[in-house]
């Protein structure tokens, strides 16, 4: 059977994570999506986004890497600014798919602006 590689981060809120005022925490929150879009156009990322409704709720969110390195992966889930102030711890590892379905499309929403 032949299978496709990616690199998969866990993004989970850590136990006790820093406190920070509405200001600080939007502007954490900010600096995080512009870093992930950043990784997506760069190449190194195919898609990431949040979990909504999920079994453990410190799982926030996932983020498919296609660096060929664990590695090089977990240096640049680091790097996200939402992880270098705390909010945030990245597991990383390896994820396995069949070749080409990370093109298949998913269900379309619309989120409230």
């Amino acid at each position: 059977m032949e299978l496709e590689s990616f690199e998969l981060v866990m993004l989970r809120r850590p136990a006790n994570p820093p406190e920070y005022d509405d200001a600080e925490s939007a502007r954490i929150q900010a600096e995080h999506l512009a870093y992930l879009s950043g990784l997506r156009a760069s190449g190194h990322v195919v898609t990431n986004g949040p979990v909504i409704e999920p079994a453990d709720e410190s799982l926030r969110g996932l983020v498919f890497f296609r660096t060929g390195s664990l590695d090089e992966a977990r240096r640049l889930a680091e790097q996200d600014p939402a992880v270098r102030a705390g909010r945030l711890v990245a597991d990383v590892m390896t994820w396995w798919c069949p070749p080409g379905t990370m093109a298949a499309p998913g269900k379309t929403i619309t989120l409230p602006s």
